[in-house]
């Protein structure tokens, strides 16, 4: 929370009903070590992620260590989102085969959900899913995994039908082909890490940006005019609106993420569909 409150301290809001950082890059990047570990430098977005790795952890274990006949609402929950990912993700777009990338799936889904959660998270407010590193290298997961399902069921048949797609006017094959391997090759994973990323940002920007500058106009109501100081408690109450809508694009775009997933590998195992 310091990276955010430091922009608008440096914001001379008596001249400016807006505050907002020099940099946006300011509300990501966080290079100020914490620690060091055998010389290798543990910073705030190396801590958030194992934070949220530690929170996935703990939410299966603690939400499936029992069953119960009767289970409480923590583990119906948990068994609910389960299974709604085993279902109508991995079995319901993949099919039978399904069953064998679940826990991956599953494994996504719910670490983007807590990446994404720590958004807004009090004394966190920074989702590490809007430093592109982190989606590009889940989007990569992802391609390895679907590019590695269609070689392992087709063989190298799975590159020739790219290439030289079947069920296509021999006249358009070519162009076909040269567009379904730069989308399959080169657009699917990165699309698949900019949607998430893009998304995350604008809104970390957007709720850091309303949420501070109205606060703080907030709070100094007495000396920035009482025009000002409306302005600025509607422009706060704007944020908490902002703030209600990101909840619902932290679980979308997990879930976005995570089906798209499952669309990929399931066209690498059925490309007849």
């Amino acid at each position: 929370m310091e990276q955010l409150i430091l922009a608008s301290e440096e914001c001379d809001l008596v001249e400016n009903s807006v505050c907002a950082p020099a940099d946006v890059a300011e509300l990501f990047e966080f290079r100020t070590p914490i620690f060091e570990i055998l010389g290798f430098p543990i910073t705030r977005t190396v801590v958030v992620i194992f934070l949220t790795a530690a929170v996935v952890i703990g939410l299966l274990f603690f939400g499936l260590r029992k069953k119960a006949v009767q289970p409480g609402k923590f583990q119906t929950a948990m068994e609910g989102l389960i299974g709604f990912i085993r279902d109508e993700v991995a079995v319901g777009i993949i099919g039978p085969d399904g069953i064998r990338y679940f826990p991956y799936l599953l494994s996504l889904f719910l670490f983007i959900l807590v990446a994404n959660a720590f958004e807004v998270m009090p004394f966190i407010n920074f989702p590490v899913t809007s430093r592109m590193a982190i989606p590009l290298f889940l989007a990569l997961l992802t391609y390895v995994i679907f590019i590695a399902a269609g070689l392992r069921r087709q063989g190298f048949r799975y590159i020739g039908d790219i290439l030289w797609p079947p069920g296509v006017p021999v006249a358009l094959k070519p162009l076909v082909g040269i567009i379904e391997f730069f989308s399959i090759f080169f657009v699917r994973p990165f699309s698949l890490a900019v949607r998430l990323f893009a998304n995350l940002v604008a809104g970390h920007v957007m709720l850091s940006i309303l949420l501070v500058t109205g606060l703080v106009s907030f709070l100094t109501i007495g000396e920035i005019g009482l025009i000002k100081s409306a302005f600025g408690i509607a422009w706060w109450l704007l944020g908490l609106a902002i703030y209600m809508f990101e909840v619902i694009v932290i679980l979308l775009q997990a879930y976005i993420f995570t089906l798209l997933s499952a669309v990929y590998i399931e066209t690498s195992l059925h490309p007849q569909h």
